[in-house]
């Protein structure tokens, strides 16, 4: 074995997925199929072509006109059909990645423009998940976990929100907010958070990416998240003298100290300019002064991307090895939405076993 993880290696180990967009996901090869069949006009019809104006069209430093390319996908997940099959492949791509348990989110608001109900779009959604998880020998390969987001803009969060409650035995494990931030801030949904946290659910919250502190403030404190979505200017609350130690604001030692988990997603922060280079990026200081940091694809259709790639970039970043690795690893499942008990199943019967083995060359 090399000293440092390559990124086969890598792809072996079991991994753990918190943020990642089912939207932001396709294979570019089912856009073009679905688009034919329910007459969505692409830029082009070619899969090649398709996947890397996708990934072009994304790397233009700009979270708007990042979020523009999703009219592509999302205008071809309009069906139950559609919707099972994107749902079913994200599972077998995941579980192709060596990714053990996967939280994948997506907004059922925007999947109803040809009748769908919401209850519709989320019972399609968790079949196709059902699907693809399963193995031939009749287990599963992967377990995914729903998370069901409302959109910052719009004025549904609290129906959203009552939607993951109604289903959270059936394969929903938590709620989320999306979207552009500037403008929009949290506080404008304190009604379904509080709603949310009567009914004892769990929900993250996209703060901390394209704007600053004061999102990440209003996500915590104001409607009590449990995790951030980003959470990258969190960098802002932290000096670095020349010639000392870190010194954090209130809000990141707030942060650092209660173990609020960070769903960093490296190759997309670079592609809406939160940051400049993986080599920059808050997270390997993050890393450093241990803050609850995970590692995310986001959109791996917009990133040309996978949990291992994102891996294997921080390892040539910053010479990270398996105990770094598995260390992001596992505050991921430690900071999933499932019972303590089947983390916990997960972290010391699959991941730290497997890893083990890794390090042993084996």
């Amino acid at each position: 074995m090399n000293e440092l993880p390559t990124l086969e290696e890598i792809r072996r180990v079991p991994k753990v997925l918190l943020h990642d967009h089912l939207d932001g996901g396709l294979r570019a090869g089912t856009i073009v199929e679905l688009a034919r069949e329910c007459g969505h006009e692409l830029p082009t019809y070619d899969p090649d072509k398709l996947g890397a104006w996708f990934r072009e069209a994304a790397d233009s430093g700009s979270l708007e006109r990042y979020l523009e390319t999703f009219a592509h996908t999302v205008g071809v997940m309009q069906t139950r059909d559609g919707l099972v099959r994107v749902a079913a492949e994200c599972a077998e791509d995941l579980a192709d990645d060596g990714v053990i348990y996967a939280e994948v989110r997506f907004a059922p608001e925007q999947h109803t423009s040809q009748g769908l109900s919401l209850d519709e779009v989320v019972e399609a959604v968790l079949e196709g998940f059902r699907l693809g998880s399963a193995a031939p020998d009749g287990g599963t390969r992967i377990r995914v976990g729903t998370l069901l987001t409302a959109m910052r803009h719009q004025a549904r969060s609290m129906e959203i929100a009552e939607l993951a409650v109604r289903y959270r035995d059936l394969g929903v494990v938590g709620f989320d907010i999306a979207g552009a931030e500037a403008g929009y801030p949290p506080t404008r949904h304190l009604d379904a958070f509080e709603y949310l946290q009567r009914e004892n659910a769990h929900f993250t919250i996209h703060a901390g990416e394209a704007f600053g502190l004061p999102s990440i403030w209003q996500a915590i404190q104001w409607c009590g998240a449990d995790r951030l979505g980003h959470g990258v200017r969190i960098i802002d609350d932290i000096t670095v003298p020349a010639d000392g130690e870190a010194k954090l604001g209130r809000l990141a030692a707030y942060v650092r100290d209660k173990r609020i988990p960070l769903e960093m997603c490296p190759t997309s922060n670079l592609q809406t300019g939160a940051a400049p280079s993986i080599a920059e990026h808050p997270i390997g200081l993050l890393r450093r002064l241990y803050f609850r940091v995970t590692v995310n694809t986001d959109n791996r259709l917009m990133s040309g991307t996978s949990v291992s790639r994102e891996f294997a970039e921080l390892v040539d970043a910053f010479g990270y090895g398996w105990d770094d690795l598995q260390w992001f690893t596992v505050n991921a499942m430690k900071s999933a939405f499932i019972p303590f008990d089947e983390r916990l199943a997960l972290i010391n019967g699959v991941i730290k076993p497997a890893f083990a083995r890794m390090r042993q060359g084996a």
